[in-house]
C-alpha cells in the first residue's frame, strides 16, 4: 500500500460548499441558517497520481461539524464551518492466507481545519443572483498524527478561497427549481499547489415546498505551482496536487417551516491522489427567514 497516495479530499470542502443553504443568494439581516451533521468515509482503493485505481488498507474518516450563516444586512454575510470532532483511522492489516495480524490499526480524534468566511450579494433579484465569497481556511487540525504521521485532521497551511457565484431561480408548471455554477480560486500556503474549483448545481422543492432534491457536479484542479511534492504528504487529508471530478445527490425535509433533516451522498468519478470511495453525510438543519 502507498500511504502516500491516500486522501480524503472531498472532506472539509464538499461539506463547505454542498448544503441546501444556496451560497448564491445572500440572507437577509437576522436571518440564517445553521445545520449540525455528521460525513462519513471509508475506502480500500484510491486513485494514484496517474488516476489509476489501486487496493490499500481500509482507511476511514468521520467529521461532527456545524455549518453556519448569519445575514449581517441585506448584502453581507458571515459563514463559518467549524468540524469539532475529527476522526481518521486505519483498520488492522490480516495476513489473507493465515489471519494473523500483520499491521496494527490506527486512530486518531480531533478538531478539524475550520473554515471562516464573509459573503457579499452584488446582485439579487426575482431573475438572478450573484454573490463573491471570501473563505479563509484556518489550519486548526493536527496534520502530522500517528506513528508515521499520516493520520491527520487538518493540512497545517493557511488557505484563502475566492468564490463567485451565479444562480437563476425557474418554475416547471407549479415546481419551483434553481440552477447555479460556480467558479472559485484557492490560494494554498505552505508550498502546497493553487487551485481552480468549478460546479454545477441544480435543485427542485416538491412536496407542497416541504422537499428539497439537489444535484451537484464538482471539479478541483491543481495548478501544479507548490513545491510540496504529493509523497511528502503522507495521506493528508488535503495533499498536495490533488484533483477529481465527483457527482452528488442532496435531499432535504422541512420538518417545520424552519426545522429540517438533510442527507447527501457524494462520489469521485474520477481523480488523482484521492480515495476511490463515496462519502456519506447526514444532519439537521434551522432555516431562518
Amino acid at each position: 500500500m502507498k500511504k502516500k497516495y491516500i486522501t480524503a479530499a472531498l472532506l472539509l470542502m464538499m461539506l463547505f460548499i454542498t448544503s441546501v443553504s444556496f451560497g448564491q443568494w445572500s440572507r437577509k439581516k437576522g436571518n440564517g441558517y445553521y445545520k449540525l451533521s455528521a460525513w462519513y468515509l471509508e475506502a480500500d482503493q484510491h486513485y494514484t497520481d496517474q488516476g489509476i485505481i489501486e487496493p490499500n488498507a481500509t482507511r476511514g474518516q468521520l467529521n461532527i461539524n456545524f455549518y453556519g450563516e448569519y445575514g449581517l444586512s441585506e448584502k453581507w454575510n458571515i459563514i463559518a464551518y467549524v468540524p469539532f470532532f475529527s476522526r481518521t483511522y486505519q483498520n488492522d492489516i490480516l495476513s489473507g492466507t493465515t489471519g494473523e495480524l500483520i499491521t496494527p490499526g490506527e486512530d486518531l480524534n480531533s478538531i478539524g481545519d475550520v473554515n471562516l468566511g464573509i459573503r457579499y450579494g452584488i446582485l439579487q433579484n426575482s431573475n438572478v443572483a450573484l454573490s463573491a465569497t471570501l473563505k479563509f481556511g484556518i489550519p486548526t487540525g493536527n496534520d502530522s498524527g500517528g506513528s508515521n504521521g499520516s493520520f491527520q485532521t487538518g493540512d497545517g497551511e493557511f488557505n484563502q478561497l475566492i468564490q463567485a457565484d451565479l444562480g437563476v431561480p425557474f418554475t416547471l408548471g407549479q415546481t419551483s427549481f434553481y440552477t447555479k455554477i460556480y467558479l472559485g480560486f484557492n490560494n494554498r500556503t505552505q508550498d502546497f499547489s493553487d487551485e481552480l474549483r468549478s460546479g454545477l448545481e441544480i435543485g427542485g422543492n416538491f412536496f407542497k415546498k416541504k422537499v428539497w432534491l439537489i444535484g451537484r457536479l464538482d471539479t478541483l484542479q491543481s495548478l501544479q505551482n507548490g513545491s510540496l511534492s504529493a509523497q511528502t504528504a503522507q495521506g493528508s487529508i488535503f495533499a498536495n496536487n490533488l484533483e477529481f471530478t465527483s457527482i452528488g445527490g442532496e435531499v432535504a425535509y422541512y420538518i417545520t417551516d424552519k426545522l429540517g433533516v438533510s442527507f447527501n451522498y457524494t462520489s469521485a468519478v474520477s481523480g488523482r491522489i484521492i480515495y476511490a470511495a463515496p462519502s456519506f453525510s447526514g444532519g439537521v438543519f434551522l432555516d431562518i427567514k
